[in-house]
Order: structure tokens, then sequence, then C-alpha cells
């Protein structure tokens, strides 16, 4: 039977595609180094519906949620936001809207609306039907064998995710499914996975060669720009004790993905842009003088919370 292609369904194929399309996504973000703002505002508000609902607040309403906002990342409360500060709200919106997601997804899933979702639903949810692949028996189409391994490492992840190993996962087991990352739990599943993905020679590590796949470097030319990349956050990001290997808490830093770093970059370009006496943290007042520039950014999820009563609401 001829699978063919799948819509985006598995988290890792997901995850693949999210990494394979951030050029494109920086491109159309930053073209020629550009900031644009509009991109922001309309690829990234949240869909045109909360466009919209941007348009329709009047100038007070926003300036009152806006301040409401400010005071919330401002944890010291001195009157400032720092570069940590909002580092650390940013880092905390897109978690927020991760877990909303899956919540979201729980009830779509939940096809019987039985407060849990089963592998069959889980299953009807994404292909329509059931798939059950012989988890010792390779297909001869290449296509087909790597759906068959994706299919099953997901399937592991979902008995992983299921701790009370009842007949489906509950809204707890499933953001555990769905976001890994985020479940103290799941660190080892996470790890044991990527491990036996990549330590082809079974010692417990990733080197360089295994890390970068099956490049085969040509003597006679020099590395593509690519292998030059991953070469350097292999060396400069991932292998923290310099051993020339990632151990499983290097590893994970690698294949969980993390928004510090995005979270981190967005802190210092509003700063950059916004802090008009140069003192490296900006006011209400810094702020308020740049609204525009403020609600087209991530900090604010792009206009978002101000829809949001999680975020403006006098209690978080």
């Amino acid at each position: 039977m001829r699978l063919g292609p799948r819509p985006a369904a598995l988290g890792l194929l997901l995850l693949c595609a999210a990494v394979a399309s951030a050029g494109d996504a920086e491109e159309l973000h930053y073209p020629q180094g550009e900031h644009r703002s509009d991109y922001d505002r309309e690829a990234l508000l949240g869909g045109q519906e909360e466009v919209d609902e941007y348009v329709k607040l009047s100038p007070e309403e926003q300036h009152k949620r806006l301040k409401s906002i400010i005071k919330k990342i401002d944890l010291d409360s001195d009157g400032f936001l720092t570069e940590s500060e909002l580092s650390s709200w940013i880092q905390m919106s897109f978690k927020h809207y991760a877990m909303q997601e899956a919540k979201q997804q729980f009830v779509e899933y939940d096809k019987n609306s039985d407060g849990s979702v089963s592998w069959h639903e889980y299953n009807i949810q994404m292909y329509d039907r059931v798939i059950d692949f012989d988890e010792n028996a390779a297909l001869d189409d290449a296509e087909e064998e790597s759906f068959r391994q994706l299919h099953l490492k997901d399937k592991k992840r979902f008995e992983k995710a299921n701790q009370d190993a009842g007949p489906g996962l509950n809204l707890e087991e499933f953001i555990a499914f769905e976001h890994p990352e985020e479940v103290d739990y799941m660190t080892e599943f996470v790890i044991q996975e990527a491990l036996e993905e990549h330590d082809k020679n079974g010692d417990g590590f990733v080197s360089l060669e295994e890390f970068l796949g099956d490049y085969r470097r040509d003597p006679t030319n020099e590395d593509p720009e690519w292998i030059l990349v991953e070469k350097d956050r292999f060396l400069n990001d991932y292998d923290k004790d310099t051993d020339g290997r990632l151990d499983p808490q290097e590893l994970l830093s690698w294949v969980v993905p993390n928004n510090q770093g995005i979270a981190q970059e967005e802190a210092l370009h509003l700063i950059d842009e916004m802090d008009l006496n140069s003192d490296r943290k900006l006011s209400e007042a810094e702020i308020l003088e740049n609204q525009d520039l403020f609600l087209t950014s991530e900090a604010t999820d792009y206009g978002r919370q101000l829809h949001d009563e999680y975020f403006y609401h006098d209690e978080l």
C-alpha cells in the first residue's frame, strides 16, 4: 500500500519543516536586513480576525491595556523594563500560546468527548484512518519507510506521555505529548530518542560527524556554507565543555526547541530601537512614545496580548 506524502502532522515532521522554513521567514521579516513592521502586524498579529480586533480598539483602550502589560513585564517594579525582563515575558508568552493551542487541539482530537485522546482518535484526526505499522518490518519504499519511522516515534512518545496507562491521554498528558520540552517527565525520553537517531556508535554521545549526519567532506573542495554554520553551532552553541562531543544535557539544547535565543534577540531589538536616553532599559514613557513599534513586536505577541485578558488583566 502506497501511503504517499502526508499533511504536516507528526511533531518531529513539523519541527523539521519549521527549521527548514526559518530562513524564508527571516528573509520576509528582514528583507535586505531592514525590519518590516507591516510584516509583523499583518502576518504575525494572530490572523486577520485579530488584526481587525486590534483596529477596533480605541486609542484610549489600547493605551490602558498596554500600560497594564508594561506593569506586568516590570518584575521588580522599578519603572523600567530591562533586557532580562523583556526576554522572560516573551518566553512566557510563547509558552502560554503553545499551551492554549494544545488545549484547543485536545478538544478537536477528543472525538467522543470523554476527556481523553486515544491513539485511535489521534490517528483519525491526523490521517482520517488508523495506521498500524509493524515495528519489525521495514518497508522497501524509502518515503514510506521514512513515514513509518516517524509514525512509530510518535507512537512511542504517545505511550510515554500516558503516565496513568489509561486508554488515552488526558489534557495534561496530551500537552506532554505535543510539547515534551515543557514537561519534566518527558526529558529523558527526548534525550534517548535523540541518541537513538544520532548516536551511531552507541557510546552515549553525539560527535561532530554524527551531528552532521550523512555529510561526507570532499577533500578537493571547501565545505559548503551550511556545513560551516552547523560546525560553528556545534562548537560554540552546544558543546559547552568543548570535549568535541555532545553529552545528553548538551544534546537536549540541540534537539529541544528553545525560544530563549529568539526572546533575547527581540528584547535587544526593542531596546536598540526604543531606548531614547541610551540607558539600556525602557521606561513607560519611551514605550508609549514608540507604541506602534512595541505593538508590532513579540513583547506583545504582535498586539495579540491586547485582546487576551490573561495578559492585560490586573491579575496574571
